[in-house]
């Protein structure tokens, strides 16, 4: 169970750092990208919640107007209660389009209600491998990380989250709670 943790942490803190490191690639991050995620860094917090939703959009765009479609379906029974629903959707989003961060994101939330932590992380590793710059994808990480005891790794994922998006209300928030409880932790 320690070596899983220890690698655990490792996998989580070099998805954090890629937040930050990746350099853009084609399809993933265009200069829109690129220019939104470097102003994220420097806006106070309402210009910073105009980011990310400006961010969701254009992470939400698969290229194709049927696995948009599967998108919002799966988001739709998602917010209507229904997280089975929004995995069937998802599902056959994912297999449909697989290099698509935002299915694995969004599908990752579905598991999350069910409490099916190991889907649910499975496919936020996922999501981050494919758009490692997904700050809601590392943020959704931490969180599951903090809701299953690793708080370590709870803790660097809501740092590595601070890092690209300061003003993140709920990273700052598991930041704080979980520095007392984290030797060395610095805010």
């Amino acid at each position: 169970m320690r070596a899983f943790n220890r690698h655990l942490k490792f996998v989580l803190t070099a998805s954090a750092a890629a937040l930050f490191l990746t350099v853009p690639t084609v399809g993933r991050a265009d200069d829109s990208v690129t220019r939104l995620l470097d102003g994220l860094g420097q806006a106070e917090p309402a210009e910073a919640k105009q980011i990310e939703r400006e961010l969701e959009l254009i992470w939400s765009r698969s290229g194709s107007s049927s696995m948009d479609l599967l998108l919002r379906k799966g988001r739709d029974a998602l917010q209507g209660g229904d997280p089975q629903a929004a995995i069937g959707h998802l599902s056959a989003l994912i297999d449909h389009a697989p290099d698509f961060a935002e299915g694995w994101h969004i599908r990752a939330s579905a598991f999350y209600q069910l409490e099916e932590f190991g889907q649910a992380q499975s496919d936020l590793m996922q999501a981050l491998a494919l758009n490692p710059q997904h700050f809601q994808a590392a943020f959704g990480l931490a969180a599951l990380m903090e809701q299953t005891g690793r708080i370590d790794a709870a803790y660097d994922g809501y740092r590595a989250v601070l890092s690209v998006y300061p003003a993140h209300e709920q990273a700052q928030a598991g930041r704080d709670r979980l520095a007392p409880l984290v030797s060395g932790s610095d805010t």
